[in-house]
């Protein structure tokens, strides 16, 4: 009689682990938007460093907690800010905005300045606090 033999099999099932995997991708799939939806209450913090660069080329643009936007205590609105930052910006580009807002401003009207600013060329782009007089 013919005897056969046998042989152990020495692979590795990769299945369970591929299955696995792509469980784990689902999960993270559908826990990613719900992630991205919940909200961050940032307490933004006070800062006593000194400013290195020349007040020359810094445009201080303060954006308060009731909306309005002042330059060096001038109030303007969204709209009448990019004028005023044309004329301020001059034909040399090299200055840099810094944006000072209260912590209880909606941080779309944060970024309408910046992007005015971005439009105009500001060389530099710079967010603070406003300190509390």
């Amino acid at each position: 009689m013919a005897h056969k033999q046998r042989s152990v099999m020495a692979e590795i099932n990769m299945v369970p682990f591929i299955d696995i995997t792509l469980i784990l991708l689902i999960i993270f799939m559908v826990m990613s938007p719900m992630l991205v939806q919940m909200q961050m209450n940032v307490d933004l913090p006070k800062s006593n460093a000194v400013n290195t660069t020349a007040e020359d080329d810094v445009i201080r643009i303060e954006v308060q907690k009731n909306g309005k936007i002042r330059i060096e205590n001038r109030q303007y609105t969204l709209a009448n800010l990019e004028k005023e930052l044309v004329l301020r910006m001059g034909k040399a580009n090299k200055k840099t905005i810094m944006v000072e807002a209260d912590k209880n401003v909606p941080i779309q009207t944060v970024v309408d300045v910046f992007d005015i600013a971005k439009k105009l060329g500001a060389a530099k782009l710079g967010i603070g606090v406003l300190s509390k007089n």
